[in-house]
């Protein structure tokens, strides 16, 4: 496979660059298995449409074409359920959960994850994901099925998450 050579060129990282190792979508790690493409997350609305609107150009243009963004600020209405479910990037950093090339944390990650680079954070980004799932028990438990109005909060947050909270 080729190998192609991605340089970001958003303020907050000049000068980084990776290395893209694996086909776009494809070879994911071991029980890694979103069930949403950065793609869909964008066209479905996360992180109040404000998450990544500063370093579109490193990714497929295609991917920002529904997107529900919004480059001024952080809105929920722009959210799939409409509500907030995001912490502060502060609270990220004070917790520990930024890797020092991933700024904007786990959905930067995922996004370059997705498009076939791979890194030292790989293993730890995947528990997180991982770690997120029994939130799902939690609408399955508490929610009748399909009842998206149930619990928006944690669908959304699962929804930041890669997985699909409509389908519970």
């Amino acid at each position: 496979m080729k190998q192609s050579r991605v340089t970001v060129d958003d303020l907050m990282q000049q000068g980084y660059s990776y290395t893209l190792t694996e086909p776009m979508g494809l070879n994911f790690g071991e029980d890694f298995e979103p069930e949403l493409t950065p793609k869909q997350m964008l066209e479905l609305g996360v992180f109040g449409g404000k998450y990544m609107t500063d370093c579109t150009t490193e990714f497929p243009a295609d991917w920002f074409t529904k997107a529900r963004l919004c480059t001024t600020k952080h809105n929920p209405a722009l959210n799939c359920f409409g509500v907030n479910a995001s912490q502060p990037l502060s609270v990220w950093r004070e917790k520990g959960w930024i890797y020092r090339e991933d700024p904007r944390g786990w959905f930067q990650w995922y996004c370059r994850y997705f498009m076939g680079r791979r890194c030292s954070d790989d293993d730890r980004q995947i528990k997180r994901w991982r770690a997120v799932r029994r939130h799902i028990a939690q609408v399955e438990k508490n929610c009748k099925r399909g009842d998206v109005t149930c619990r928006p909060r944690q669908r959304q947050a699962l929804l930041h998450w890669a997985y699909d909270s409509r389908k519970i």
